[in-house]
């Protein structure tokens, strides 16, 4: 079988290596991509054989909208002579359409309702995958067909985190380090160039300012503008990292974790680092979720001394145990899925 993975976006190296290697084993495996964030990075530090196809839009909506059908196209005509038989994605907006042009069987993942890339994807897609959570209602708002529709137990954090967290846990296990002077805490910045994302830029920059000669920050970018933004002189003693880093460099070494939304949030949550979410926009249904369950805390309005007093009061702990059994479920589920003839 002739499997297609297009990676339109970081965080889908991490929920997809496990399963590309475990698949590439008895099947051939193409995997796409497109030049966001740190996603070739990560290919590369990974060791997966990739094609970039097409390049990122940037955050205007009518960039966008014009680069939309230039990639589709990209991606038919390069994919055209493969004899892909299933193609499976997740939040790649491409992928559906394309499948659907080469007449291709394709499974789209999704965990964010308020993309309205989701619209032609829902439509164009044989299969629809879920969390659990994510209620049909809002999934047919954007005319997702019921019938293609299928619920995956927990978050799509867990459909790779199950491995990883127990790799950890046997290297390193969770340390304490409240005694400690100088504290760790990684700060991931809101996503400039999101569509979804409607929330301000750089309201980051106080809280930074407020914590950095009392912590050691490891500021992750999302992008290069971003990167260099922080490395002005007066986020002096900040490391920003320029390159890709992996989940398992980032969680043993962090005391905190503070996101602007997005999967890295969620991750860390779901490996029991204490981690404060100040997303400016209205909150996913997964975050949500993730809320409900103690996973995280929300402080849109986090200032560095309110940071600093939850540093000092909070330690990690265990990764969550729940949510790690369901993601290996929803991670065999997902395989299954994606062997049907």
């Amino acid at each position: 079988m002739h499997i297609w993975f297009d990676l339109s976006n970081s965080p889908h190296i991490n929920m997809f290596g496990a399963m590309i290697r475990d698949l590439g084993r008895e099947h051939e495996v193409v995997i796409t991509c497109r030049p966001l964030a740190n996603t070739v990075d990560l290919l590369d530090l990974h060791r997966f054989e990739y094609t970039v196809v097409g390049v990122h839009y940037g955050g205007k909506l009518q960039a966008k909208l014009l680069g939309y059908p230039v990639r589709v196209m990209q991606l038919r005509n390069f994919l055209a002579k493969k004899k892909v038989d299933v193609a499976i994605s997740q939040s790649s907006f491409h992928s559906p359409v394309v499948a659907k042009m080469l007449g291709v069987r394709s499974i789209y993942m999704n965990d964010n309702e308020h993309a309205m890339g989701n619209i032609p994807s829902f439509l164009c897609a044989d299969k629809i995958m879920v969390p659990e959570f994510l209620a049909m209602a809002k999934l047919q708002r954007q005319w997702a067909n019921p019938r293609k529709v299928q619920h995956y137990p927990g978050v799509k954090e867990g459909i790779y985190l199950w491995d990883l967290a127990d790799r950890l846990a046997q290297a390193a296990p969770a340390r304490d380090r409240s005694h400690e002077s100088r504290r760790v805490v990684y700060i991931r910045p809101e996503p400039w160039t999101a569509q979804y994302y409607k929330g301000s830029r750089n309201f980051m920059d106080e809280l930074l300012l407020g914590m950095q000669d009392r912590v050691d920050i490891v500021l992750l970018p999302r992008g290069k503008d971003q990167a260099v933004h922080y490395q002005q002189p007066k986020f002096h003693g900040i490391r920003v990292v320029t390159t890709a880093i992996d989940i398992a460099d980032i969680a043993p070494d962090c005391d905190l974790f503070i996101g602007a939304g997005g999967t890295m949030t969620r991750e860390m949550a779901v490996l029991g680092i204490p981690t404060i979410s100040v997303y400016q926009d209205a909150l996913l249904d997964v975050d949500r979720y993730l809320m409900e369950i103690g996973a995280f805390q929300h402080m849109p309005s986090l200032t560095a001394s309110q940071a600093l007093h939850f540093l000092k009061s909070t330690s990690q702990q265990p990764a969550n145990r729940a949510l790690l059994k369901k993601g290996k479920e929803a991670y065999e589920l997902v395989k299954t899925e994606i062997l049907k003839g």
